[in-house]
């Protein structure tokens, strides 16, 4: 049988241009960006994917222990720039909790490409409306971690 992070990469190909719906979870859906300060820091390095020209952002909502990330690739490949990502969001946690080397996100991630046809903008709307429909605010601008440029 197939480890469940390998099976997530099977068949996933990367394509310049293409929008898609990243989700990733935190290691054992431990609530640390139930914590501001390192929510903050988290998105502080989502906003550096798209400094380093890698990706685009269109849409993000962090939860309290998982992301949505509605995201256009410039370059590379998907799987390379959400390690990144991880990567340096983990850095950047483990410094400000004081930590070393502690694991912060489950391995893998699920993606998925959207089609030329499907509504980015419903699906943007989709994903900032997350905490609401999680029931930790009851409207989506009193929940502090999202952003959109589709709405």
């Amino acid at each position: 049988m197939l480890a469940h992070s390998f099976a997530l990469r099977t068949g996933r190909y990367s394509e310049t241009g293409r929008i898609y719906l990243v989700t990733t979870v935190t290691y054992q859906r431990e609530p640390m960006f139930a914590d501001f300060a390192l929510a903050r820091a988290v998105i502080g390095e989502l906003r550096k994917t798209d400094a380093l020209g890698h990706c685009t952002t269109l849409a993000y909502v962090l939860m309290p222990d998982h992301l949505h990330w509605l995201v256009q690739l410039q370059s590379g490949q998907l799987s390379s720039l959400v390690g990144r990502f991880k990567a340096g969001a983990c850095t950047t946690v483990n410094r400000l909790a004081g930590t070393v080397g502690i694991q912060r996100w489950q391995k893998g991630f699920h993606d998925h490409a959207l089609r030329r046809e499907e509504d980015i903008a419903g699906i943007a709307r989709y994903i900032v409306a997350n905490p609401r429909r999680a029931g930790l605010v009851s409207h989506v601008g009193d929940y502090p971690h999202w952003d959109a440029v589709w709405v």
